[in-house]
């Protein structure tokens, strides 16, 4: 006897082993116990959700001469000859290669006479959305108004291309894709009863390879257990056959890529290309991987979400703490649309490796998302510079230190490197050198000094310095700062006004401001704190800040100052 394939062998053949559409079949089984039957019926879903096999349940069941709550028995002649494809009364038409108007034509024809034996006469058309504009038309008044003892089914997997002058004659029922808890249990049974010896995990990674599909499941059940044929079905027996990519390998890929390790992400790819595995799924389950690793970031209750054990979900918290949300959504769509490139490009590998190397290096990208990924990366260099400075004694901003720092920028009232700065250290006549001329305690380690607040003589002086104190920072913070404007904000502070929305986002944050607070405070020995707004639409802003060098080079002339 030759061999039936697993989905074909265990196709249901009642209600009741169907298994995930508990709402179609409740639903079904209702109006055969009532009879109320309908006349048109339209089952659209995924690939392998049961559409067709419930078909041909329902077709048993309305014919069956004693079904048991709405199921049929199984047992009667009529069940026995529709089971067997032996019955005039189910007609099943595959409209992918019947989409003709004279296929339909057809159809007219035969519903005419009504069934030899049985109540029904049912037409199943599997693939019905590809049935021509003309053979939809032919369809119609026959699908409106048939006889009473005519059912159509139709099944499809493209509802959109329907038209909806079909779709408002018939019962429309949408299948669900089966729950990967689902389809494990059925492949539990099916093991144990072709006395197959497999993991559980093994049996999970087939339900998600599946994709919510029942017969894609067993499909690839099929194809593992033939591979591994006299032997126990393991996990890494399955990533074999179907070439997948443990999660191991996408969490040592995620690092290298959050890391900038290009080289590390060149050689992964290269052991995974040696060992077999299609890309194309690797892609797949890297993208899943980091969809996993955004609802850990941005959750609370992530192991209620992911289908995973607290060991596995303790590892994507840790490694969720590597980057930022929005970086990691930009990873998320960079893969995503490799993913569709790589099904028809004949150079795989070189995709993959480019987009690594563009996820590596943001600079290659002029877009604004690359750039904040840039901005994140330096920042994070600045805190870990700064945390080294501050552990290895090189002290914090305080009076005297960061005063005599940035007094080398060139501010007023400032003296120049190397000179006695107003705020440098000076032995007390105690001879304690730990002690400033201010009284300031200094020990071994940095501490944090208390400034007096400043007043609105020195607000006013910080006011008409602020040009000359944007230029004298470094890094990006000054290009956020340059187009700004300060105004009075209350009692020690200053209102900075920004005028470009984009320099708004990214010089208010904390990081920005806090070094700017620093700095001011170092310079005039005042302590001071900066609110942030940004402008109006429309607003004019009393007084724009330049300084002497960009005025040059916006009038190109040369500027005299006369007492």
């Amino acid at each position: 006897m030759s061999y039936t394939a697993l989905y074909r062998k265990w196709r249901p053949v009642s209600f009741d082993e169907v298994k995930g559409q508990d709402h179609i079949v409740k639903t079904l089984k209702n109006q055969i116990t009532s009879g109320r039957i309908g006349h048109a019926y339209l089952f659209c879903g995924t690939r392998g959700t049961g559409k067709t096999s419930i078909a041909k349940i329902f077709a048993k069941a309305v014919n069956c001469e004693s079904p048991v709550d709405g199921s049929p028995c199984g047992e009667c002649s009529m069940c026995r000859q529709i089971a067997s494809s032996a019955s005039l009364n189910v007609v099943e038409i595959d409209a992918a290669s019947n989409n003709g108007v004279e296929n339909i034509r057809d159809i007219r024809d035969q519903v005419q006479y009504p069934p030899t034996e049985g109540r029904y006469r049912v037409y199943i058309i599997d693939e019905v959305h590809m049935l021509s504009i003309g053979a939809f038309n032919a369809l119609l008044k026959t699908l409106e108004e048939p006889p009473s003892y005519v059912i159509f089914i139709l099944a499809t997997t493209e509802v959109h291309k329907i038209p909806i002058t079909i779709l408002s004659r018939c019962q429309r029922y949408d299948f669900k894709r089966i729950t990967i808890d689902t389809i494990s249990a059925r492949l539990h049974e099916l093991t144990q009863a072709e006395q197959i010896d497999v993991e559980e995990r093994a049996l999970r990674y087939v339900a998600k390879a599946a994709d919510g599909s029942m017969r894609d499941a067993l499909s690839l059940l099929d194809q593992c257990t033939a591979f591994h044929f006299g032997e126990k079905l393991t996990y890494d027996n399955v990533l074999e056959v179907l070439g997948a990519v443990d999660n191991s390998v996408f969490s040592s890929l995620f690092r290298a890529v959050t890391a900038g390790d290009t080289k590390g992400c060149i050689y992964t790819i290269e052991e995974m290309i040696i060992q077999g595995r299609d890309l194309t799924q690797m892609v797949n389950d890297f993208v899943w991987y980091m969809r996993n690793l955004l609802v850990v970031k941005t959750t609370d209750d992530a192991e209620d979400m992911l289908d995973m054990s607290s060991e596995n979900i303790a590892i994507l918290k840790e490694e969720a703490e590597l980057t930022d949300s929005d970086t990691l959504m930009r990873f998320i769509r960079i893969f995503s649309e490799l993913s569709g490139q790589l099904r028809y490009a004949s150079q795989k590998r070189v995709l993959l490796e480019v987009a690594l190397i563009r996820l590596t290096h943001p600079a290659m990208e002029p877009d604004l998302d690359s750039v904040l990924q840039r901005i994140h990366q330096l920042e994070e260099q600045l805190e870990d510079i700064e945390a080294r400075g501050i552990s290895a004694g090189q002290g914090t901003y305080g009076a005297a230190g960061s005063m005599a720092a940035f007094g080398t920028c060139g501010l007023p009232g400032q003296p120049s490197a190397g000179s006695d700065p107003a705020g440098s250290l000076q032995q007390s006549p105690s001879g304690d050198s730990g002690q400033t001329s201010a009284g300031i305690s200094m020990g071994s380690a940095a501490e944090t000094i208390s400034l007096p607040k400043a007043q609105l003589e020195d607000l006013n002086l910080i006011r008409n310095e602020w040009a000359k104190i944007v230029r004298s920072i470094g890094g990006g913070a000054r290009s956020y700062l340059r187009d700004t404007v300060v105004e009075p904000g209350g009692e020690g502070c200053l209102t900075i006004v920004f005028l470009d929305p984009m320099s708004y986002d990214m010089g208010k944050r904390p990081t920005v401001i806090g070094e700017l607070e620093r700095k001011v405070e170092a310079a005039y020995g005042k302590s001071i704190y900066f609110k942030t707004r940004l402008a109006g639409r429309g607003e004019r802003l009393d007084t724009i800040y330049v300084t002497k060098e960009d005025l040059e080079e916006k009038i190109h002339m040369d500027i005299t100052y006369e007492d």
